[in-house]
């Protein structure tokens, strides 16, 4: 099922069964969204990536950053990363996405993907640290990009196009039966920043 930047409707609910994913479109204009792109790429303490993969360290090429209320620890691909206090640009953004959804976060993991080579694989967000069936905000800045989201069981996939600026809001059980990638392309040779608002339970 395709889902293209026109169904930004919050209310619709863009899985079909076992969980709860709302679109919101862009949330920023683009002025606003360059703006916090330039800040994040400069601002933020960008740590490449890193996982066990076969008993093997892999390192990527994607970086990532990890922010809180507290230094929560946060553990996963078997590798634990201690989060850093907030920087000004990720309280304004956090506030503006807590008003939006109506729910409250108090961690943020950051993705910094260079270019189209770089993606995320079929994976969920459902590590122990994290509440459970929690909202995760992801906010999307930078070039956009095709999110998929496959159901664990019958394998029926949704994308989602994320636009520059959007946010897109993922709750209830979608994350006990669905997964979700970011599959790498040709077609963008520019950053995309995705910040990912969620609740560590202390």
């Amino acid at each position: 099922m395709e889902l293209f930047p026109t169904a930004n409707n919050p209310s619709i609910n863009i899985l079909p069964k076992d969980g709860i994913v709302n679109y919101y479109g862009k949330i920023f204009t683009t002025t606003e969204a360059d703006h916090y792109t330039d800040k994040l790429l400069t601002t933020i303490d960008w740590k490449n990536d890193e996982s066990f993969i076969y008993g093997k360290l892999i390192v990527t090429k994607r970086k990532v950053g990890w922010y809180g209320d507290k230094a929560f620890d946060y553990t996963y691909s078997k590798t634990t990363k201690k989060a850093l206090p907030w920087t000004k640009e990720l309280l304004e953004i956090k506030r503006i996405t807590e008003e939006k959804t109506g729910e409250q976060y108090n961690s943020c993991l950051l993705n910094l993907y260079h270019n189209g080579d770089e993606g995320m694989g079929w994976h969920s967000d459902a590590e122990k640290e994290l509440k459970k069936d929690g909202a995760i905000a992801s906010l999307s800045f930078g070039a956009e990009r095709k999110f998929l989201f496959r159901h664990k069981k019958d394998k029926e996939t949704v994308s989602v196009f994320l636009e520059n600026g959007s946010l897109l809001l993922m709750h209830g059980t979608t994350q006990t039966h669905w997964l979700h990638r970011m599959p790498p392309t040709k077609k963008v040779t520019t950053p995309r920043i995705n910040l990912t608002f969620r609740t560590i339970i202390v």
